[in-house]
């Protein structure tokens, strides 16, 4: 799988093209637009890929690379996704996989016997969380009540904690003062916290 990503990846057929050009393109549903973009930020989504894995327990059998794979495959799928800019398109990214890493805990979970929920170690420091050892599956939850509720803090968490946005760029994007993105955060920490440790 990951051999073919990195073939489409590398078979793209105008290299001139800026990413704003790019994002038009795959907007107007051009999958080799969709591939090229990929390309020019892969080394941003490896980042972003090495920063969710370093979340996991160690010898987690999902690796970095095939984390971006599998967010590349995802993403081609959905190619109808909107996206506004580079920024945007990393949100979308990070959530992506984010949520390939909480499908895997639960198709991990499912192969046990005797069910039992998936443990894995994270480090929660963003949380402010004492607790290391999390039920991934009960963070997975947490994290779709806490959007049907709050989009806007699931955005803000992901920009800030999984693609390393500062305040000011998580402001911009969100269309939002820097002031409302620290409130945000404070507010989805400790919601996030109290259904952790609950």
């Amino acid at each position: 799988m990951i051999t073919l990503v990195l073939e489409a990846l590398s078979t793209t057929p105008n290299r001139n093209m800026s990413i704003d050009d790019l994002i038009r393109a795959h907007n107007a549903g051009d999958a080799a637009a969709t591939s090229q973009l990929l390309e020019l930020l892969y080394a941003e989504l490896h980042r972003i890929a090495a920063r969710l894995m370093s979340l996991e327990r160690p010898g987690h059998t999902l690796q970095t690379t095939a984390l971006v794979s599998e967010a590349y495959l995802r993403f081609v799928a959905n190619g109808a996704t909107e996206i506004t800019d580079r920024k945007h398109f990393l949100s979308l990214a990070a959530t992506t996989m984010r949520n390939i890493l909480f499908d895997h805990a639960r198709e991990k979970n499912a192969q046990k016997r005797g069910g039992g929920a998936a443990h894995v170690t994270l480090d929660y420091s963003w949380l402010a969380a004492p607790e290391s050892d999390v039920d991934t599956l009960a963070l997975k939850q947490a994290i779709i009540d806490l959007d049907k509720e709050y989009p806007r803090h699931v955005r803000v968490i992901d920009m800030r904690y999984f693609v390393g946005f500062s305040v000011e760029e998580t402001a911009e994007l969100l269309h939002v003062s820097p002031k409302t993105v620290k409130n945000d955060t404070q507010f989805a920490k400790a919601w996030l916290r109290r259904r952790l440790v609950a």
